[in-house]
C-alpha cells in the first residue's frame, strides 16, 4: 500500500511538484526569517558572549543592555573586590567615539578598553597580531568587518580617536554588534582617552568566583554587598534580550514575516493536496471496495503528506542555509544564524503545516463510499 501511496502522489507530477514547491517556499520563509531574528538577537549581547571568562557583569543596576551605559565610580571596583568569594575582578570599559583613517575619511566605531595587566576582555581570536601587542605604546586592534569598513585598515595603519593616536597593531575576529560599527581594541586607561571626557568612565567591573562559588551566589553577594546590579553573564544575556524584544521592532516584522511564511504554504499545499485527493477518489474508492480499511487510507494519505513535507523542509531549510551562507560572505551587515532549535521550531511548523492540510483530504476519504468506482 506504500507503494500504491507513492506512486498516485507523483503520478501527477505537475500538481506534485506544485505541492513541493509551495512547502519548500513556506520552509525556506520561515527558518530564513527566524535565522535572520536570531542573527540580530546574538548581536545585541555579542559584548557579552565575547567574553567568556567573566561569569558576572557588575553595573548600574537601572542597565538594561550592553549599549546602555551608565558608568560606574572608580572606587566600586574596589568594593567589587572586597567581596568575599571573589577570584578577580577587572575593569571595562564601553564607549564609542569617531575614528579618521589616514585618508581624512571619519567612521563611528565602538570603544572597548581592557584591563591592563591581565588582559581579560580583550578579544580571543586574533587573525594578525597578539594582544599582549597592546602593552606596545598608543597601540590598538580592530575587528577584521571594521576594518574592511573603514577602507582596508591593516597592521601599522594609525588612526586619530579623539586627538589622540591609536595605532593598529592587530585584527581580530569577535561577533559583530547590533549597530555594526567597527570595534576598537585597547587598553582601559587609553581606551577613556579615546572615548568623550565624563565624570565617570568605569563602565562595567568584570569579575569571577573562586572554586567552589557558583557564578550565581557571586552575583547575589556583590548585589547585597555594593547595591550594585550583579548579573552572571548569562542573565545579562538574557536581559538584552527580553530589551531588544520587547522595546524593537524586530520581533514584530519578522515574526509576521515567518507566521506569513506559515499560511502561504498552508493555502498552497491545502489547495493542491485537497485537489489531488478529490482527483484519487476513484483510485481510493477502488482499494476501499477490495477491501482496504478507512485506516489503512488514512495511513496512506498521512505517508503521501510526510513524504512531502519531508522533501520540502530538507529543500527549504537547504535553501535558507545557502542564502545565509551566500549574504554573510558577501556583506558583514547580514546577520544570519539557525541553531538546532529553529530547525526543530521550522520542523515542528511543518508538521502542524502537513497535517492541517491532510485533514481536509482524510475528511474526504474516511467519508467516501466505495460505490464511487462504479459510477460512470
Amino acid at each position: 500500500m506504500n507503494y500504491v501511496a507513492w506512486r498516485m502522489l507523483v503520478g501527477d507530477r505537475t500538481k506534485y511538484l506544485s505541492l513541493v514547491v509551495g512547502l519548500t517556499f513556506a520552509t525556506l520563509l520561515m527558518t530564513e526569517q527566524g535565522s535572520i531574528f536570531v542573527g540580530m538577537m546574538r548581536r545585541a549581547y555579542s559584548t557579552v558572549s565575547d567574553i567568556p571568562a567573566a561569569k558576572v557583569w557588575v553595573m548600574d543596576e537601572e542597565v538594561q543592555y550592553p549599549e546602555d551605559l551608565k558608568p560606574l565610580k572608580d572606587v566600586d571596583l574596589y568594593r567589587v573586590r572586597d567581596v568575599e568569594g571573589l577570584d578577580w575582578a577587572v575593569p571595562f570599559f564601553k564607549g564609542s567615539g569617531r575614528a579618521r583613517t589616514a585618508n581624512g575619511a571619519f567612521q563611528a566605531v565602538n570603544i572597548i578598553g581592557v584591563d591592563y595587566t591581565s588582559l581579560i576582555g580583550a578579544p580571543a581570536h586574533m587573525l594578525q597580531g597578539s594582544v599582549t601587542d597592546l602593552w606596545q605604546t598608543d597601540a590598538a586592534i580592530i575587528d577584521d568587518a571594521g576594518a574592511i569598513r573603514m577602507g582596508g585598515v591593516k597592521v601599522g595603519d594609525t588612526l586619530e580617536i579623539n586627538d589622540h593616536r591609536a595605532r593598529i597593531v592587530g585584527v581580530c575576529k569577535v561577533g559583530r554588534t547590533f549597530s555594526s560599527m567597527p570595534v576598537i581594541y585597547s587598553t582601559y586607561t587609553r581606551a577613556t582617552d579615546y572615548a568623550p571626557m565624563e565624570r565617570h568612565m568605569l563602565s562595567f567591573v568584570l569579575a569571577a568566583p573562586k572554586p567552589g562559588v557558583s557564578d550565581e551566589e557571586l552575583a547575589r553577594r556583590i548585589r547585597v554587598k555594593t547595591g550594585l546590579g550583579a548579573r552572571t553573564s548569562w542573565e545579562f544575556c538574557e536581559k538584552t534580550l527580553l530589551y531588544y524584544t520587547k522595546n524593537t521592532g524586530a520581533t514584530i516584522n519578522l515574526g509576521m514575516t515567518v507566521i506569513l511564511g506559515f499560511f502561504i504554504g498552508l493555502a498552497i499545499a491545502a489547495q493542491t493536496f485537497y485537489s489531488f485527493t478529490i482527483e484519487n477518489l476513484k483510485h481510493f474508492g477502488a482499494l476501499k471496495a477490495m477491501g482496504a480499511t478507512n485506516a489503512m487510507l488514512v495511513r496512506m494519505v498521512l505517508l503521501q503528506g510526510t513524504i512531502t513535507g519531508a522533501i520540502a523542509y530538507g529543500l527549504g531549510t537547504g535553501g535558507a542555509e545557502l542564502f545565509g551562507t551566500i549574504a554573510t560572505r558577501t556583506t558583514v551587515l547580514v546577520a544570519f544564524h539557525t541553531p538546532p532549535q529553529l530547525l526543530a521550531g521550522v520542523f515542528g511548523f511543518e508538521i502542524l503545516l502537513v497535517a492541517l492540510a491532510s485533514f481536509m483530504c482524510i475528511r474526504s476519504v474516511v467519508r467516501l463510499e466505495p460505490a464511487i468506482v462504479f459510477r460512470g
